[in-house]
């Protein structure tokens, strides 16, 4: 697992509990060379973002308890595919961000400044 750092370089604060998050699904966005989608946004989910990704192709609001998911709702906390909050973001659906809950290698694929512009936790 890499270091669990934050855009800031300081230490990763966990995203979210209920329902555990995570690709280690430890509440925290870590990751590492086996999370190929880089789970590693912390998002608050919105109703709108929600319907977004289900749009997408990625329902993350419908329960799916064979992989212990009980489905998103507004309001939840959730580690999100870097990729995915990018390309929500472009088309102007992106949801909130917790910086202090996002792992620094979603730098590698969004821009901080982008992440700052919908940030619930600017440092």
């Amino acid at each position: 697992m890499d270091e669990s750092l934050n855009v800031f370089d300081e230490p990763l604060v966990p995203c979210g509990e209920d329902p555990v998050t995570g690709f280690y699904r430890d509440g925290c966005c870590n990751t590492s060379d086996e999370d190929f989608g880089s789970h590693t946004v912390c998002i608050q989910a919105t109703e709108d973002f929600l319907q977004y990704s289900r749009f997408r192709g990625n329902d993350l609001s419908t329960p799916m308890p064979d992989f212990g998911f009980p489905g998103l709702n507004a309001g939840d906390c959730w580690c999100l595919c870097a990729a995915r909050w990018l390309e929500a973001y472009e088309q102007g659906m992106a949801p909130k961000v917790y910086l202090m809950r996002t792992h620094k290698k979603a730098l590698e694929i969004v821009a901080l400044e982008k992440l700052k512009k919908h940030a619930v936790d600017i440092n």
